[in-house]
């Protein structure tokens, strides 16, 4: 389980000496749940993110242990670090939105035609409860040719999840080469 701290100040000058320690700024927050300003050791936070096997994962901070779900997250351009996360709380039984990644399979026919393949959409917004949200969406994109395209209402969700993207919003789609 993920260990964390909880920071005391939440200064400019507090923030930089937690980051110069090597400290991940993160905010904890849910639906009526008080936010919790935390602090995770930027290398545990990573190896945990990596070996999860759910979107959701456990964290400690303090004397809490909260199931948390990666809402956002900020990385320095240059010198590809964590900045800040914020870590949503996945509460059993409350209908929340969570963003889910999409994750593809197989190689495109049209990549033989010259054309090449385009994800537009990393992260599909979701809502339903903890219990149903899904690991990621497994798209097969082996069958698109130059010009075709996955849109949102193609994938398959059951009941107790809904999409709240728009339906005509491409995820995937080979486009022709210039």
């Amino acid at each position: 389980m993920l260990q964390g701290i909880v920071r005391e100040s939440i200064t400019k000058q507090a923030t930089k000496e937690l980051r110069r320690n090597g400290y991940l700024i993160a905010n904890i927050y849910g639906k009526g749940v008080e936010n919790i300003n935390a602090a995770f050791k930027e290398n545990e936070f990573v190896k945990a993110v990596r070996n999860k096997n759910t979107l959701a994962f456990p964290v400690k901070v303090g004397d809490q242990e909260l199931n948390v779900v990666i809402q956002e997250y900020q990385k320095d351009p240059v010198k590809n670090k964590f900045l800040h996360v914020d870590l949503r709380i996945a509460l059993p039984g409350v209908l929340s939105k969570y963003l889910v990644p999409v994750s593809l399979t197989g190689v495109p026919k049209g990549l033989k035609d010259k054309g090449v393949l385009a994800q537009s959409k990393k992260r599909l917004a979701v809502k339903c409860t903890a219990e149903n949200l899904p690991q990621n969406f497994t798209l097969d994109v082996s069958d698109l040719g130059v010009g075709d395209t996955i849109l949102v209402r193609d994938v398959k969700v059951n009941d107790s999840i809904k999409l709240m993207d728009e339906d005509r919003i491409s995820i995937v789609g080979v486009i022709k080469a210039k």
